[in-house]
């Protein structure tokens, strides 16, 4: 049984026009509406958790549903899967989107699912679309009835329910991660859209080329709604207003029209921020250049701040390259300072030539692992006391104390370097690689270390 929260249900009365109404509503429906999946066979993509035997779909086909967060892009099934659901469980199923109700509302609804469930023994599937966008203290609202039972929650939202989401609330619900759409299942859906005469574009008489489904599959990021929507487009904008019973042909050209410039699908504030310059330093760490330069147009296309991709070009060029080519620190800074002079869009130009120039460049974190044991051990270790001839000899009480006597000067040795010992303990933090500048700096060190320990 299907409820979407409109007002109390003991206030709601019987519409003899409904039947009209509804065929009116769906005259207007776009594609992606129109074609939206009513079973579990026509549902496509999720095979992780949707597949065969896999954990989800057993939980349908026993009717044993419990709370759960739908988690994932825009277009990848969410609402469609929780429609899904109304349709083939017993349980009385509400609905809401978050953004357009408040707590008194929420309220009504755990109300009537109490008291449903005390008449009848029938448990209720409350679907909150956009649940992110529930405060927290909304969100609390929700956790008595989810812990006792008396409503089985579904959430859908595009943000990581790890920081959106009430950890209680995360606590009593599976999450499932939905994935974008494969170009195979976009081409599938599009395909069976120009087929169905009822729902979709089959009176048309719609001839697909390949290259079409493929360009329109790859643009739309796994996005089944602008797939679908770009569709009509094509076809629609082709139909003449005679009806003609002449075939409509979506090529390359007209699919390239129809959905004009691809939207960036990037969350600057979220995941996307994270993951893309997450997936930047990887690839720079990974001497990747073309994959880092990617990376870099996703982020700056999207909207990202420069800034913060100049800082962390900056970080990267100190604890992935460190040595094994210093200057790519100074080249880093140097395009960081640009940055902040020329804007966007001309820095994209000079952030480039910072990710492919470190990119292309010898790597060693042999820098950042000295420090980072360095100062792990100055947290949890002895503290190092400072070798007498090494202490300051210039204040007054120094000579008494001893302070700087023996120390010896490196320059006035032949080669600048004396046996003495700078730390008090057999430790070695920097260890440098064979790669690049710092090859130079080993054999350097292996020197020096040789004679700090016999002398010769």
């Amino acid at each position: 049984m299907l409820f979407t929260y409109n007002q109390p249900i003991w206030e709601c009365e019987v519409d003899l026009f409904a039947e009209q109404k509804k065929q009116h509503r769906s005259q207007v429906e776009p594609l992606a509406a129109r074609m939206r999946p009513r079973t579990l066979e026509e549902f496509l993509g999720q095979e992780d958790f949707l597949g065969e035997g896999k954990l989800l779909r057993r939980m349908l086909e026993a009717d044993r549903l419990s709370s759960a967060l739908f988690y994932g892009p825009a277009g990848t099934g969410k609402t469609t899967l929780a429609t899904v659901i109304a349709a083939r469980t017993s349980a009385y199923f509400a609905q809401v989107n978050a953004a357009a109700v408040g707590v008194k509302e929420v309220r009504v609804i755990l109300d009537d699912a109490r008291q449903r469930l005390e008449a009848s023994g029938q448990r209720t599937i409350f679907f909150v679309d956009e649940l992110h966008r529930f405060s927290k203290s909304q969100q609390d609202v929700l956790l008595g009835d989810v812990e006792n039972g008396t409503v089985i929650l579904i959430g859908a939202t595009t943000e990581n329910p790890f920081f959106a989401i009430n950890t209680p609330l995360i606590s009593r619900s599976q999450i499932f991660q939905f994935q974008p759409l494969s170009t195979d299942n976009l081409k599938k859906l599009m395909h069976r859209a120009i087929k169905d005469s009822s729902r979709g574009l089959g009176k048309h008489h719609v001839s697909l080329s390949d290259e079409a489904a493929d360009h329109l599959a790859k643009i739309c990021d796994g996005d089944a709604r602008r797939a679908l929507t770009a569709l009509e487009i094509a076809v629609l904008s082709q139909v003449c207003s005679t009806q003609s019973e002449a075939e409509v042909v979506v090529d390359l050209e007209v699919a390239a029209e129809s959905i004009q410039r691809k939207a960036i699908t990037y969350d600057a504030g979220g995941d996307g921020h994270y993951d893309s310059i997450s997936a930047m330093i990887k690839s720079i760490r990974g001497s990747d250049p073309d994959a880092a330069v990617y990376w870099l147009a996703r982020m700056l296309e999207g909207g990202e701040d420069p800034r913060f991709v100049a800082r962390r070009i900056i970080i990267s060029a100190s604890e992935d390259i460190g040595n094994a080519e210093p200057r790519g620190l100074i080249l880093a800074q140097s395009a960081a300072a640009a940055t902040l002079v020329v804007g966007m869009p001309e820095c994209q130009l000079i952030l480039a030539q910072a990710v492919i120039y470190l990119a292309s460049a010898p790597k060693s974190n042999a820098c950042a692992k000295a420090i980072w044991g360095a100062a792990e051990d100055v947290r949890t270790g002895q503290t190092i006391p400072v070798p007498k001839h090494l202490k300051s000899a210039k204040y007054k009480s120094a000579e008494k104390l001893g302070s700087g006597i023996g120390y010896q000067y490196p320059h006035d040795a032949q080669d600048g370097i004396v046996k003495q010992d700078y730390l008090g303990v057999d430790k070695f933090y920097y260890l440098p690689t064979d790669r690049g500048w710092e090859a130079q700096a080993k054999a350097y060190l292996e020197q020096v270390r040789r004679i700090q320990s016999d002398g010769q």
